[in-house]
């Protein structure tokens, strides 16, 4: 970068251009800096420029800033922001000339807070384990410092810190933050949530275990966002697998679950009202298969009632404001106002966002109607209303709409509903009785209905989500899985009026504490004690008699209320006497002085003062049997669903079921015995056995105390839940509230400092610091780094001693133990990349032995090969005269034979089998013909053997007088014609449909095809299909002498396989044929208007954007929006830029690249080129002359040859002519064009997703994700890579030629175009080859398939119109045969010549001809040398037969409308 002398507006190249930056400063001024910025230049080098030129003072710290718009938010850019990029997006008007006025400028400005700095920045503050001293004050200010720099993510080694800023931070949480954590050793980058996942992630995968993430915080510290983006991560991370809907689901179930069960409290605008534990299931490869949420303890009282400045669950504000007028009227919708269960709050709404979130987990259409219609019914019940009647004293429900409402939505009789919640129903020993509730107990059945109804939905739809996520085939086949679990559990709550929830809150919140303190703690210390290890212990807080007390199995409070509950008509105030009479010694249980109905329990946390009111009603609350029977009479399917979804209810009827069926055996079996029974027996009076007579409902309530205790299922939950996360590694992430009134960026020194006391801060400061991060058994570590070890070593102490002690490590680094090595997470880093290096000096030296075998091999095999020409030349000496002895010489490539290979002398050994060919290089006049100028338009003889050796004791030759030139200057013509270049499409098109046509002709006109005549159609087919293999390309620039190549190679190929002596008599007539269509499209096109081209711009960013899935809010890098939850956006994988389709389509500029190897490859393509031009020209000559050469991707080329070709190709590739390079060496530069890109055709990006794709089992599995993955791919590569895998499948087709299986091309180009990042492990990289083969085997097997296929149809069409216009023709000379009979007898029939020989005619008497010559060539005859060359006879055509072949000059699909210079015509 460099400056720019004044203000002037200098003219800006495509690479850079000229911005002003205008310094904000104590002393204002409106001057500007203009610096000159290219591509490569970040803000960084701009801030540095701009205080040189203004002569600002270096020591202070400088930042950044972007305005776009005038009065719009000024985007503070970072140290490796490109800032040529984002003015390339101003409007063009701008981009040169950019004052303030115009509202699109950079802003320079002293910051205070250190966040830009031009020198180096203090890092060591990323992990408190770095602070030198450990106190509460160190410790908060360093949170302080991170926190005022929005630096909200702190490490204690690899325990992460996260700090509420209730705010969103899109500098944080953008997708590039996922890919730059991807595959990076913790604490190499900045803290990060993202980290935690990806080393969770590649733990999991590294060492074959589940892992777990716990989150804990109180409530408002940011849990339920944390587990947000760590679950978009995680999936985020195994994406590209296939899992397409999976995936959608998994980020769906995110959002469902959030509104259906969050809502806003007086300390948290989205707290989570219920505890899950979301499990991500993947294959031991990594591939995700499935996830699971299990939910814990829904908070159902907050339906019904509030705290002030608290709303209801968000799903209700949702509808209430996102419902559309036909959806209002449809749910019988009130005003938000008009419920008497919702806060008059107003919301942003988000409804379209939920039910997109709802189609990602599976609902459909109708199903998410019904779920409407039964939330609608729920807030409609807190509207009813009770009141007692004047006359009767009855109670009656109303008002009257609002019942008809709810017998609407609910579907069922309003005299049911009604009766519902207004009696109870009694049951008795005998019979059952209607009896009408209180108004007390009417209000409390109504809002235990709501209650019971929600959260039977919630279950319901939790069910749904699991059964969209899991993989049902791989339960059914017990695959073997492993797991992820993020665990987001209540945050403890201590509020002003403490209930039964924030009981169980709280619980729940001591059994995690209890089981970070076990994991991060005890048990650490116990094993190195265990193990004789120096270590001194660390004192923490143990919270084990607080759980104690609440959860013991005898005297704890759960016990001691579920006891209580279990009794008839119990009382709080019994429960609280008995919580006092047995706990009030405990030091954790303190009494209230007061006769209040309250305890407090002394928390890890701090004290809470809880109120027993309501304690056993909460307890015990259940879906009573009225409402069961109620919604089982609905005619709404989702309302039965409900009631058998639930856990409880599904229990209870199996008991009820169960005990029915025993006491119906009982009493059959007892009335046998009373009948057998002489004098009778009495039998048993089960009088409540009346299941014939009454309803089952009615005996429901018999056993709803059973598995109805709410503190009986979250204890259990919590047990199962333990003993889950105890077979996993964990993760722990701490989130901390910043202040207490939900400000923005704001940080309360003493919330905080209470938070790092009572979460044991400095004590995991001072464990993380002292203890062992990273530990092997002997055997492990002799397994894993056995490369470092001397040969044989064994697994002892001693060894591993010897080679720390080489490594030069610190003894208080490592120590070892009994049986196991203990590390520091340094030491276990270095000792990584001192694996991977020796890993990658053994590669390099095996690569060097195995390059030396080959190349010795090749020398033997050339030296063998040099040797054997020698001995031949020798031998065959005798065959020339000493003074016109002619070297052999290898025939040079593209050199038309007309007739017996015009351009040279060609001898025929008749001895040999495979009547090989040598040609000779003819002087420029030839000294037999004296006659003849150039020696191009000579046809020479074909020689044998015994002509030679007769010939050869003559000292002189005898010359024959009577030579004639065969269509000399026919031959200067057609060599001319075929310079001509193709650069339009529908010349190809028309070139297929005429060859098409003379092929169907020639088969209809000669029944019984001889075997040249076979290997003309033969080879003529197979050139027409790749004529149709060009179709695809837009502007094609083919040559007519390569065409001519190509069909030359392909008649060798075939001859190969029948008669090789007819080569050149097949290639002539070719050439003959094509010479005709040439001249005739070089007539239709000089008779066309030119045509003007217009020029396609080229996307100016080359950004390599594709869609991406959001289930968290972000922002668009390139204008600052805000990209919300459910929306689709773009990333930029090159440059990792976020954006959405506005701003990519504000692109208009482009920034070409200047090399054509070692460059991505969306700067060497635009719309014109798809195809990066060396790519396609080498492919394409590949493709005309090397599709049948014996190994053509196995062997290699000269290394001379290659790099002149290469530096060629580098500068200019339009002044390559690649003819004259072997083909190998064009081949070779192909592999080495792919290698030396900087991002592979299947990009590093989706490396991984590759891999996951062919490990699926199934093979349709495998093909359907790898060409999902390949979809995926930017415009660029995908183009690219499909021009290549199609080039592979015309080499596979032609396997019997070139031994090129799809197998064989798959093992040569997967390491060019699947490569391996550089940061993978050595030793994973070569377990991966076998993956990546197959990958692109199967892409070529595939698409190989669909080409053949396609090729068939098209032979199919062309045969059905064949048949079809032969038909036509035959009917149509019917017709005129029909009708000349019919004039024949008025009339004399005319003399008309005779009609000229087709070409079938043709075709079959020159066959004929050659075969004569090639008997008299062979017969041995002692005549002269210039005999054999003898005139061929002239077809008998008469000259009014050459008037009318040649009146026609237009291409019509047939060859006798040619003017075409036959081979066989010869002038006198």
């Amino acid at each position: 970068m460099s400056t720019t002398d004044g203000p002037g507006t200098p003219e800006p190249d495509e690479e850079s251009r000229v911005v002003q930056i205008y310094p904000r400063l104590p002393l204002e001024t409106e001057a500007y800096c203009p610096l000159q910025v290219g591509i490569k230049d970040t803000a960084k080098t701009v801030i540095h420029n701009a205080v040189v030129t203004l002569d600002l003072d270096s020591s202070q710290n400088y930042s950044l800033l972007e305005v776009r718009k005038e009065g719009s938010e000024e985007k503070l850019l970072q140290d490796g922001d490109s800032i040529l990029p984002r003015v390339l997006l101003w409007p063009s008007e701008t981009q040169r000339w950019h004052p303030r006025s115009q509202g699109f400028y950079f802003i320079l400005q002293q910051s205070n807070n250190g966040a830009k700095q031009v020198g180096t920045s203090k890092e060591d503050s990323d992990d408190l384990c770095n602070l030198s001293s450990v106190t509460e004050e160190a410790v908060l200010q360093v949170l302080r410092q991170r926190f005022l720099e929005h630096k909200i993510y702190t490490y204690i080694s690899n325990i992460l810190i996260a700090i509420n800023p209730n705010k969103f931070l899109p500098l944080y949480y953008n997708p590039k933050y996922v890919k730059l954590y991807e595959n990076q050793p913790l604490g190499k980058l900045s803290p990060h949530i993202f980290a935690i996942a990806d080393v969770a992630f590649r733990t999991m995968l590294n060492r074959q275990v589940n892992q777990c993430i716990m989150i804990s915080g109180e409530s408002g510290s940011g849990k339920t966002e944390s587990s947000s983006y760590l679950i978009h991560c995680l999936t985020t991370l195994s994406r590209g697998t296939y899992s397409g809907g999976l995936e959608r689901a998994i980020l769906g179930a995110g959002p469902v679950l959030e509104a259906f069960g969050n809502a806003e409290t007086a300390e948290n605008n989205n707290s989570s009202r219920f505890g899950k534990f979301f499990q991500l299931i993947y294959l031991e490869s990594g591939v995700i298969r499935g996830a699971f949420v299990e939910k814990f303890l829904l908070e159902n009282s907050r339906l019904v009632s509030r705290g002030p400045n608290e709303r209801n669950y968000h799903v209700f504000y949702c509808l209430l404001m996102g419902a559309s007028k036909d959806e209002q009227k449809e749910f019988r919708l009130l005003k938000l106002e008009d419920y008497v269960y919702l806060n008059q709050v107003p919301l942003t709404p988000e409804y379209k966002r939920l039910k997109q979130a709802m189609e990602m987990v599976g609902f459909l259409a109708p199903t998410k109607k019904r779920i409407f219609s039964v939330l609608s019914a729920i807030l409609l019940l807190g509207n009813v209303t009770y009141n007692l009647s004047n006359d009767t004293q009855v109670l009656e429900a109303g008002p009257t709409e609002v019942l008809s409402s709810l017998s609407h939505l609910l579907m069922v009789k309003k005299e049911h509903l009604v009766k519902t919640l207004t009696k109870k129903t009694v049951v008795t020993a005998a019979s059952a009785v209607d009896a009408p509730y209180t108004l007390q107990e009417a209000n409390s059945a109504r809002d235990s209905l709501a209650k019971s109804l929600y959260s039977a939905l919630f279950d319901w739809i939790v069910l749904h989500i699991n059964h969209a996520m899991l993989n049902r085939r791989d339960m059914e086949e017990s695959v073997s899985c492993l797991s992820i679990g993020v665990l987001d559990m209540f945050g403890f709550e201590n509020l002003q009026k403490n209930s039964f929830e924030q009981l169980c809150i709280n619980y729940a919140c001591e059994k995690q504490q209890f089981y970070i303190n076990q994991n991060i703690f005890k048990f650490k210390q116990e094993d190195y004690v265990s193990e004789g290890i120096t270590w001194q212990n660390i004192d923490f807080t143990d919270n084990s008699d607080c759980i104690q007390l609440i959860s013991d199995k005898t005297m704890g409070l759960f016990s001691l209320m579920n006891e209580e509950s279990s009794l008839p008509h119990s009382q709080d105030e019994a429960m609280l006497e008995k919580f006092k009479r047995h706990h009030q010694n405990n030091s954790r249980f303190v009494v209230s002085p007061n006769k209040e109905a309250t305890f407090t329990i002394e928390h890890y946390a701090g004290k809470v003062n809880y109120q027993v009111k309501d304690f056993q009603q909460k307890n015990t609350e259940h879906m009573r049997p009225e409402f069961a029977s109620l919604l089982r009479s609905s005619k709404h399917s989702l309302l039965h669903h409900l009631v058998a979804s639930s856990p409880g209810a599904l229990f209870r009827w199996g008991i009820l079921r169960a005990t029915i069926r025993i006491i119906s055996v009982f009493k059959k079996l007892l009335r046998q015995r009373a009948e057998q029974s002489k004098h009778g027996l009495q039998t048993l009076d089960f009088s409540f056995d009346r299941s014939d007579e009454q309803s089952l409902d009615l005996f429901e309530d018999i056993f709803n105390h059973v598995c109805s205790l709410h503190l009986c299922i979250l204890q259990s939950s919590l047990d199962k839940l333990i003993e889950t996360i105890e077979k996993a590694e964990p993760f722990f992430i701490f989130c901390f509230r910043s202040n207490t009134e939900k400000k923005s960026l704001h940080f309360d020194d003493e919330v905080v400092l209470n938070q790092i006391r009572y979460t044991g801060i400095l004590q995991m400061i001072h464990m993380q610091k002292s203890s062992y991060t990273a530990k092997y058994t002997f055997e492990e570590f002799v397994k894993k780094f056995r490369i470092l070890l001397p040969k044989g070593a064994t697994a002892a102490p001693e060894v591993i001693t010897v080679l720390f002690e080489k490594m030069g490590l610190e003894k208080a680094s490592y120590q070892i133990g009994k049986n196991k090595v203990y590390l520091k997470e340094k030491e276990r880093q270095l000792l990584q990349v001192t694996l991977n290096k020796e890993v990658m000096q053994r590669i390099v030296t095996l690569q060097r032995w195995f390059r030396t075998c080959l190349i010795r091999m090749h020398f033997l095999q050339k030296r063998d090969a040099t040797m054997i020409i020698q001995f031949k030349f020798e031998h065959c000496s005798f065959l020339w005269p000493r003074q016109e002895r002619v070297r052999l010489r290898k025939p040079k490539k593209h050199k038309r034979r007309l007739a017996y290979a015009r351009s040279g002398l060609v001898y025929n050994f008749g001895g040999s089998k495979e009547s090989e060919y040598w040609q000779f290089p003819l002087p420029p006049i030839s000294p037999l013909l004296p006659g003849l100028k150039n020696s191009a338009s000579t046809t020479l003889p074909r020689l044998s053997p015994q002509s030679y050796q007769t010939n050869s004791n003559n000292s002189k030759v005898p010359r024959n007088t009577t030579v004639r030139i065969s269509r000399a200057t026919r031959a200067l013509q057609a060599d001319a014609s075929l310079d001509r270049e193709i650069t339009d499409p529908n010349e190809l098109r028309n070139l297929d449909e005429f060859l098409g046509n003379q092929v169907n002709e020639l088969r209809t006109r000669i029944k019984d095809l001889s075997p040249t005549e076979n290997m003309f159609l033969s080879a003529t087919m197979e050139f027409r299909e790749n004529i149709k293999d060009m179709y695809s390309l837009k502007k094609p620039q083919v040559c007519y002498k390569s065409l001519m190549n190509g069909y030359r190679n392909t008649v060798t190929a075939l001859a190969k396989l029948t008669n090789e002596s007819e080569v050149s008599l097949v290639v002539n007539l070719f050439q003959s044929v094509l010479d005709g269509f040439i001249r005739a499209e070089i007539k239709r096109a000089e008779s066309e208007p030119a045509k003007v081209e217009m020029r396609n711009l080229d996307n100016p960013l080359d950004h390599l954007f594709s869609t991406y899935q959001k289930n968290i809010m972000q922002s668009c890098d390139l204008c600052g929006s805000y990209i919300w939850v459910m929306e689709k956006a773009y990333m930029c994988s090159g440059e990792l830029i976020t954006s959405v389709s506005l701003c990519i389509s504000a692109s208009d500029d482009s920034v070409p690249g200047s090399l054509h190897f070692g460059v991505q490859v969306c700067v060497l393509t635009s719309k014109v080129h798809p195809v990066p031009k060396v790519m396609e020209l080498l492919l394409m000559h590949v493709e005309l002359n090397g599709l049948y050469t014996e190994g053509i991707y196995r062997k290699s080329g000269a290394a001379c040859r290659a790099r002149e070709l290469y530096q060629i190709l580098e500068t200019d590739p339009e002044v390559a002519n690649l003819d004259n390079y072997p083909i190998h060496t064009i081949t070779g530069l192909v592999k080495r064009w792919l290698r030396e890109l900087p991002d592979p055709l299947m990009t590093f990006s989706l490396y991984s997703d590759f891999l996951h794709a062919v490990e699926l089992p199934e093979k349709p599995d495998r093909i359907k994700a790898v060409y999902q993955k390949v979809d995926e791919l930017p415009p660029a590569n995908y183009n690219t890579l499909e021009r290549l895998i199609f080039h592979l499948v015309k080499v596979a087709k032609e396997e019997k030629h070139n031994k090129m299986t799809p197998s064989s091309l798959a093992i040569v180009f997967a390491p060019c175009i699947l490569r391996s990042p550089d940061f993978i492990d050595p030793f994973l990289s070569m377990k991966d080859v076998p993956k990546t083969t197959l990958c692109v085997e199967i892409l070529i097997n595939e698409q190989l398939r669909r080409y053949n296929e396609k090729m068939q149809e098209i032979h199919e069409l062309e045969n059905a119109e064949a048949e079809a216009v032969n038909i036509l023709r035959l009917r149509r000379q019917n017709t005129v045969r029909t009708q000349k009979l019919t004039k024949s007898s008025k009339t004399l029939k005319p003399e008309c010549p005779a009609k000229p020989a087709d070409l079938a005619q043709r075709f079959r008497r020159r066959i004929a001809e050659a075969q004569m010559e090639q008997r008299q060539i062979t017969s041995g005859q002692n005549t002269d040398v210039t005999h054999s060359t003898r005139p061929l006879p002239r077809q008998e055509i008469s000259s009014s037969d050459d008037t009318q072949q040649t009146t026609s000059k237009t291409l019509n699909g047939s060859f006798d409308d040619l003017d075409i210079p036959y081979i066989d015509e010869v002038e006198d």
